[in-house]
Formats: C-alpha cells, sequence, structure tokens
C-alpha cells in the first residue's frame, strides 16, 4: 500500500496560510520552491480537501479541472458539486476505506495536497506516514492551522532536512511506530 505524504508550506508556528488564506508571506520562489515543484513530479496521485480545492481557483484553476496536471485528483467533500468533472478529478466522500483503496491502487505515494481540516482528520485516523513541511521562517500568529481543530498527539521522526540560502528548510518527517 503507498504512503500518504502531507508535502505542505507551514509557519514556524505551524499555519499553512494566514488570515483568509494568506500565503503571500510564504518564500514562493527560489530553490526550495523549485525542489518542491520537482519533487511533486514523483506522485500520480494527489488528494485534498474541498477548501484546499477551491483556493487554486483565485489562481486561475478552472472548477472540475485538475490543478496538477499529472495526477489523478481526488477531493474529498461531503458538499461539493461540479458539473463538468475532468477525467482525472473525482470527487469523494470522507469515508477510511475509500482513502485506502486510493492508497492500495496508486502506483506512487500520494500527496496530500493543503489540508488543515483534511489533513487533521487523516492525522487523526493514523493515515498520515510522511511529513514534508517547507518550513518559512515567518510567523503569522493566526489563519489556517497545519492540522486543522485535530487533537491528535503523534511522534514522528526526522529523516531528512533540506537548507536553502532564503532561510526555507524542506523537513521530512516518519511516522514514528
Amino acid at each position: 500500500m503507498q504512503k500518504i505524504i502531507y508535502y505542505v508550506a507551514s509557519s514556524l508556528d505551524g499555519y499553512i496560510a494566514g488570515e483568509n488564506d494568506d500565503i503571500s508571506q510564504f518564500i514562493l520562489q527560489g530553490e526550495g520552491v523549485e525542489k518542491y515543484q520537482s519533487d511533486l513530479a514523483n506522485f500520480d496521485t494527489v488528494i485534498m480537501g474541498r477548501k484546499t480545492y477551491e483556493f487554486g481557483y483565485q489562481y486561475g484553476l478552472e472548477a472540475g479541472q485538475p490543478a496538477y496536471p499529472n495526477m489523478m485528483h481526488h477531493i474529498f467533500s461531503d458538499s461539493m458539486e461540479i458539473d463538468n468533472l475532468s477525467e482525472s478529478v473525482k470527487i469523494e466522500k470522507l469515508n477510511i476505506d475509500r482513502i485506502n483503496e486510493i492508497r492500495q491502487n496508486s502506483k506512487t505515494d500520494i500527496y496530500l495536497c493543503g489540508g488543515g481540516q483534511f489533513a487533521g482528520w487523516l492525522l487523526e485516523n493514523g493515515l498520515i506516514d510522511q511529513l514534508k513541511l517547507k518550513l518559512n521562517p515567518v510567523i503569522l500568529g493566526s489563519g489556517t492551522k497545519l492540522f486543522g481543530t485535530s487533537k491528535a498527539n503523534e511522534n514522528w521522526e526526522l529523516v531528512d532536512c533540506e537548507s536553502f540560502s532564503d532561510g526555507l528548510q524542506i523537513l521530512t518527517y516518519n511516522k514514528k511506530s
């Protein structure tokens, strides 16, 4: 079964976006961002929640179209409805069995894009295998938390740390068994 990898930008205080989904204080270009974009080529499947998918609309994503052309998309929402879905975009109900089915059928590890509430739900259900945090040297103070309102308590092991000249770090953690 493939791993679910939560690969996400974070502030030092654990926010993946500031107030009103503001990401303008994050490092948006440079070596670390290029590394992240290069790493995305290793995935053929992406999972995300409704809010993360809709976040792409402000960057030109059209409803029903894939955010990542090379990936099969599974958007988890109990309320989202889109009429004209691309063949590579599926809307799914929040369901552990469905997540595991996607893990079994994917040819690569699975990219968990964005998160907050959805990532928190996955964490609480033991479904995140690896964290790859693009740690930005900024404190946001409020916004969207890395794991939403989750109260999960887990230990992780740092397995890799890449530092870039602009202050960005990519920290890779595996879940401790």
